[in-house]
């Protein structure tokens, strides 16, 4: 497969990168059918120890791709569904099973995450491994397609971050197990990368262990209801979508995620974010 919109850079430790920076890597579907070829590639790749997700550009990714020029011309030419059923497994297809499959690509993957992560762009850092990101990161979650948000922060911080609407910082994630690891800006990809090695290392040299710890961490996940409870959020997602008052009116500043709001609603929190050790990751 030619890429468009993304890199490849293939190696030891393997990127994926999202390549739209002009539209802060806004999620096409051809990216994500770009990055489910880049994955199976990687993965079958015997050189390859480990997987890198990151993002050209000012920012991580600013989530779905919902109406840019080159959007809307693929979608003229590929077609898009009409119908309530082909929204249903398009979005389906796109969203969660390339999210699920990325989930259990059988190498370690890490998400090299800087600026905004805004709800697509959520899905893809929650589906890699470990997650690393830079000190001014701002985290937009949803309920997305991929909703692992309750798996990833906890239920009670979930409904306080969704309820509220607002932007969470690295250092928040990171205090709520999001984040693995938080650096300058100017050392997120040196560190990222130095780690990346250390693990495509440890996976050349013994595929089969750090094979087995990824499944099994996972199967743990599964055992629990993982994958059984994001099938069951993406049905409610669709639903809550179909039901949407489409006429009540969204903040023009930051469309549908409404950035402008979440900005002004972490403003509202950060007197009480500067309170608490999360700041300076202790």
């Amino acid at each position: 497969m030619e890429y468009k919109h993304i890199i490849y850079q293939p190696g030891k430790v393997t990127r994926i990168i999202l390549n739209r920076p002009r539209y802060y890597n806004a999620q096409s579907r051809l990216m994500r059918d770009e990055m489910d070829d880049a994955f199976v590639r990687a993965a079958e790749d015997d050189q390859v120890g480990a997987i890198v997700l990151s993002g050209e550009g000012k920012h991580f990714s600013a989530g779905h791709d919902l109406g840019t020029p080159e959007e809307l011309e693929e979608r003229e030419k590929s077609g898009f569904p009409t119908t309530t059923l082909g929204r249903y497994k398009r979005t389906r297809a796109l969203c969660l099973e390339n999210s699920l499959r990325w989930r259990n690509v059988p190498k370690p993957t890490i998400a090299m995450v800087h600026g905004y992560c805004i709800f697509g762009g959520w899905i893809f850092a929650a589906a890699m491994d470990v997650l690393f990101a830079s000190e001014d990161t701002l985290f937009l979650p949803s309920h997305v397609q991929y909703f692992s948000m309750p798996w990833d922060i906890g239920p009670r911080k979930t409904k306080e971050i969704l309820f509220e609407h607002r932007f969470m910082t690295a250092w928040e994630a990171y205090q709520h197990g999001f984040v693995n690891r938080v650096f300058p800006r100017e050392r997120l990809e040196e560190e990222t990368l130095a780690y990346a090695g250390r693990v495509a290392d440890n996976y050349i040299r013994d595929p089969a262990r750090l094979r087995t710890v990824k499944f099994s961490a996972n199967h743990m996940q599964d055992t629990l209801g993982y994958t059984t409870e994001l099938e069951t959020a993406y049905q409610s997602y669709f639903i809550a979508t179909e039901l949407r008052d489409t006429e009540r009116p969204l903040d023009d500043k930051g469309g549908i995620a409404q950035a402008s709001l979440a900005h002004k609603n972490l403003e509202a929190s950060q007197s009480w974010l500067e309170s608490t050790p999360q700041q300076t990751g202790r």
